[in-house]
């Protein structure tokens, strides 16, 4: 059983505040956690019931577990339905950041994407496409959230995510820059060339003002219906399904 301040500590961890101040994050379901478990990011802690202990004899090995009743693990889980295993997982320090990164293959940039689950969708979009790097801006929703850790379903395991002031990133950047913009060029007339960046806009306001340039290639997904506008994490989908099957990003 665990303790009342135990509860209460794992439960603080729904807030961006406490994650910040302990370094720590939650990530729930065992396909999530084993994802973790195989990557660069350390395991603090995981709390499983009776019905999934049985299933993590590989994890216990080198993990500290703790049992956890299922009336237990509802008061800590962020989920509606609990998965009956839930990790804390250390949030890793961003290590420097170079350009050189990003040469010979294509990166995602989103500017003030807030909802939690359209980042999720995108952070699990790009690591199917074999995009391994994400920039967002300071104004981003965290990567650490919950709804967004959920919605990855294991993906944010594999995807460097790096916060940052875009306009400063955007400025000294070398490589080429595309924008998803309603009146660019279409994505299947564009020459995405081997490298560049994607930015994607804010779910209402597109791309903040003073991002794109001259320099800047706006293209577009071409519209043959009637619908307004289409959702940010679809569009992402969308325009690494093209850059993918002209470039084969898997293996960039």
């Amino acid at each position: 059983m665990l303790s009342k301040s135990q509860l209460q500590f794992i439960k603080s961890l729904h807030q961006k505040k406490f994650r910040k101040e302990h370094g720590l994050f939650i990530v729930e379901g065992l396909k999530s956690i084993t994802d973790f478990f195989h990557s660069d990011y350390a395991i603090h802690s995981i709390y499983c019931t009776p019905k999934v202990e049985p299933k993590i004899d590989i994890l216990k090995k080198k993990i500290k577990h703790y049992p956890i009743s299922e009336r237990d693990l509802e008061v800590i889980s962020t989920l509606k339905a609990p998965q009956g295993i839930l990790a804390l997982i250390e949030i890793p320090n961003d290590p420097p950041f170079y350009e050189e990164e990003l040469r010979n293959r294509f990166t995602l940039v989103l500017d003030t994407i807030q909802d939690p689950g359209n980042l999720g969708t995108i952070i699990r979009t790009a690591d199917w496409f074999g995009i391994k790097h994400i920039i967002c801006s300071e104004e981003t929703v965290e990567s650490f959230n919950p709804k967004v850790v959920q919605a990855t379903m294991g993906s944010l395991a594999r995807i460097s995510i790096r916060y940052t002031n875009l306009h400063a990133f955007l400025k000294g950047i070398k490589l080429p820059v595309f924008a998803a913009e309603l009146n660019g060029q279409s994505i299947y007339k564009t020459d995405f060339g081997k490298e560049g960046l994607l930015i994607l806009g804010n779910e209402g306001n597109g791309i903040m003002p003073g991002l794109v340039n001259d320099k800047t290639q706006r293209i577009t997904i071409p519209r043959f219906g009637n619908a307004e506008s289409l959702n940010v994490a679809v569009s992402a989908a969308i325009f690494c399904s093209e850059i993918g099957k002209k470039y084969n990003l898997d293996k960039s």
